[in-house]
């Protein structure tokens, strides 16, 4: 394979399994090679983690419950835009996706905080082990009511979507296993918090309590017992549609976009022989997430699936910051600067319902595509960003440059992002209008500002907003 091609390659999986990368940063893992870089990504213990003390030295409030702007939306901007273990991250991300949990009701940023830090403790681990988790954590239990859910008065809310969005999807399992499934988690609550004030910041505490818990007997998916909730979750887990429904949540977030969750029972998966792959390795490995994981970035599938994938707005937003740097102190502004996602259609810590967010092609409308355009524009066009500068002093080194060596070395060192063939022209067709680029003779403020507006035009491209 050419250098070029595992910069390509490289560049990819970085989209990937985390934000991005610069080419000092793409070059580094090349010439390590691919699967050490998968195997790194794949055991983020071996990096160091984000240091919480300096956003506390900026941001007192950010382990605080409310605030405006959502002191929630500043603190995991800043783990995003600086984290040294990107798949961690986006494997939160991933998991805050499926078990979407939101702050319009739970209304304690501290909780759901708790919440994306299980992520990143459990989520390459076992997927059985990471159902127990969240099953047991309060900012859980209060969003689907389970504190609600009584032996003598069964609440199905968190039943329900346990079954159809969080492990086997709509159309595996009847009405009774709703109502089955529930009564095995009555008495799952949690302990309330002191009130806010005066006295600050108590967390929730999970409370099972025995007295109010359905000990009869159960008959839930053709299993017959007295079940309780750990019981569920092991029958559950050993059902087929459960690694495939998990698989292809994989499938539409790390390697192509697939219909929306809705549709997944009457619309085949875009690639079934990939998620059959998945699936085998989920069972074999008894549920284990990293094998998973590291089965599917070795996949020449996934390696073909280039830009195949709508950049969410998570994506877009710490993409851009982690590319341009600046923004690895979390001063005063990043309350600002974190809400941009929610500009672009997706508040993170606040999923519009338990259903998260509709992705693909649903992520962009005429609002949310000017949000997107907007925001990396002015990012991208800073010519004294750290990321941007690194771009403009690769092309000084080359002298002189013609008007498609411009567009082609930037289109190279901005991913490599591939265009069509009529997008290319555009930007020639600009780039023509500037002729050659030159940093001598007193020339450089003006070639640099070239570059700045060749990588403000080509973010504004369509073929950017995939990844």
């Amino acid at each position: 394979m050419a250098y070029q091609d595992d910069i390509a390659l490289m560049a990819h999986l970085m989209r990937r399994a985390g934000f991005g990368a610069r080419r000092d940063e793409l070059e580094a893992r090349v010439a390590k090679g691919y699967d050490a870089a998968v195997e790194e990504l794949l055991h983020p213990e071996t990096q160091p983690a984000t240091d919480e003390y300096a956003l506390l030295r900026y941001q007192p409030a950010a382990l605080l419950p409310g605030g405006q702007p959502p002191m929630g939306n500043v603190n995991w901007l800043y783990h995003l835009v600086n984290t040294k273990r990107p798949l961690e991250e986006k494997m939160a991300l991933f998991w805050h996706h499926v078990f979407a949990t939101g702050n319009s009701k739970v209304d304690n940023y501290d909780q759901l905080l708790e919440q994306i830090q299980l992520f990143r403790e459990h989520g390459m681990g076992n997927y059985r082990e990471l159902l127990s988790i969240v099953s047991k954590n309060p900012t859980m239990i209060f969003w689907l009511d389970n504190q609600q859910n009584h032996g003598t008065a069964v609440n199905e809310n968190w039943g329900r979507e346990l079954l159809e969005l969080f492990s086997l999807g709509a159309g595996n399992y009847t009405e009774v296993d709703v109502r089955e499934c529930s009564r095995a988690f009555t008495g799952w609550t949690f302990e309330t918090k002191i009130p806010r004030l005066p006295y600050g910041r108590f967390p929730w505490k999970f409370e099972y309590r025995p007295e109010d818990h359905d000990d009869g007997e159960k008959v839930f998916l053709g299993h017959k017992g007295h079940f309780n909730g750990e019981d569920i979750l092991d029958i559950i887990v050993q059902q087929p549609a459960c690694g495939k429904f998990i698989c292809r949540h994989l499938y539409n977030f790390f390697v192509a976009d697939e219909p929306q969750v809705p549709a997944w029972p009457i619309e085949a998966p875009r690639n079934p022989k990939a998620i059959d792959e998945m699936v085998e390795v989920f069972r074999d490995s008894k549920f284990d997430m990293r094998a998973v994981l590291r089965h599917m970035f070795n996949a020449d599938w996934f390696k073909n699936a280039r830009f195949q994938h709508v950049k969410s707005p998570a994506e877009v937003v710490v993409g851009t910051l982690r590319f341009v740097g600046g923004s690895e102190v979390p001063r005063p502004g990043y309350g600002e600067l974190s809400m941009n996602t929610a500009y672009m259609g997706q508040d993170l810590l606040n999923p519009p319902s338990v259903e998260g967010w509709h992705t693909g092609k649903e992520w962009i409308n005429s609002g949310s595509l000017m949000a997107r355009i907007n925001f990396m524009a002015e990012q991208i066009g800073n010519t004294s960003a750290l990321g941007v500068r690194g771009i403009i002093d690769r092309l000084r080194v080359k002298g002189s440059l013609s008007p498609e060596q411009l567009v082609d070395g930037c289109l190279d060192l901005l991913g490599p992002v591939e265009v069509s063939a009529d997008t290319k022209a555009q930007l020639l067709s600009q780039a023509n209008e500037w002729g050659q680029i030159s940093w001598s003779n007193g020339s450089s403020a003006a070639s640099d500002q070239h570059v700045g507006q060749m990588l403000q035009l080509i973010v504004a491209t369509r073929e950017y907003q995939f990844a």
